[in-house]
């Protein structure tokens, strides 16, 4: 089985991704997957502040619960309020409209992440 990975992306190892140009962060399409059916998304607020690699939120499938990590710290700057209605967005469009919060940060922080084709080789 073949998961998208956009290539302009940059990703952890836990399977979040960051877009660098625009701070949205969310799950991959792997990630996804192996979740099932995504029923709820817990978020932050707009205003607080992540640190890299620290728990902000969580992912609750039919499987499993899972929490979600950020990719870098940052200020939470949008949170994607259609999936309190609408979590099955997560699957439907991970890399569109089921993004989960976005972020003011650090391109530094950009550094310590997987690209594209580092993550295509962990989820092989």
């Amino acid at each position: 089985m073949s998961f998208d990975v956009p290539d302009n992306l940059y990703y952890l190892e836990s399977h979040e991704w960051i877009d660098p140009d625009t701070g949205r962060v969310g799950i991959s399409d792997f990630a996804q997957d192996e979740l099932g059916d995504v029923v709820f998304v817990e978020l932050p607020g707009v205003g607080d502040e992540l640190d890299a690699d620290s728990e902000f939120g969580v992912v609750e499938s039919i499987k499993a619960v899972s929490d979600i990590y950020a990719p870098v710290s940052g200020e939470v700057t949008d949170v994607n309020e259609t999936l309190e209605d609408e979590p099955e967005l997560v699957n439907d469009d991970p890399f569109g409209d089921g993004w989960l919060v976005e972020l003011d940060f650090d391109d530094a922080d950009l550094d310590d992440l997987l690209t594209a084709e580092e993550y295509r080789d962990q989820i092989a």
